[in-house]
């Protein structure tokens, strides 16, 4: 079945795009989630007229996207775990992690499903991560993975108080 996008499908095509996809597709998803409309000649009419305006937002999205990939490119992001012997991670560090830390640290908006991870970080030091911000455009972030030593002092002063106070209690 032929059909309209409506807006960007990952894999599928772009905005304005005639796509061939099953009808069950179609007529279960695409067109209930306002995804896509069917191609009949009206639709197809007016996705001409549409078309100007369709490349005016396409170039103001491709724009958008090299400028958040310029500030990205190479940008250094600290993430803190808690490492245990050998650098191996308690847990591990995940995508939504990642993307919280771009927002905390850069003040940049990245979803967390743009966030090509593969498989979580388990393991201390520097990992590159490819962030896919549009379509083919994508930016390569170092993550930086370690302790939090105030988190670490943190919890050394809370057991050496426990210790005091179980032993005051002993007394």
């Amino acid at each position: 079945m032929k059909v309209v996008l409506l807006d960007e499908i990952k894999g599928k095509g772009g905005e304005g795009d005639v796509i061939d996809v099953a009808q069950g597709y179609a007529e279960n998803y695409l067109i209930p989630q306002k995804l896509a409309v069917a191609a009949t000649k009206g639709n197809l009419k007016q996705l001409e007229e549409r078309r100007n305006n369709i490349a005016k937002r396409e170039a103001v999205r491709l724009a958008d996207a090299e400028a958040l990939k310029a500030k990205l490119e190479g940008a250094k992001i600290a993430v803190d775990a808690k490492v245990g012997e050998e650098g191996i991670l308690f847990g591990s560090i995940t995508a939504a992690m990642i993307a919280d830390a771009i927002k905390a640290q850069l003040d940049l908006d990245v979803d967390r499903k743009r966030v090509e991870l593969g498989k979580p970080i388990k393991v201390a030091g520097a990992h590159e991560v490819v962030v896919s911000i549009y379509r083919e455009i994508r930016a390569t972030v170092v993550v930086l993975v370690g302790v939090n030593e105030a988190e670490e002092s943190e919890e050394v002063a809370a057991e050496e108080t426990a210790e005091v106070e179980t032993e005051a209690a002993a007394e």
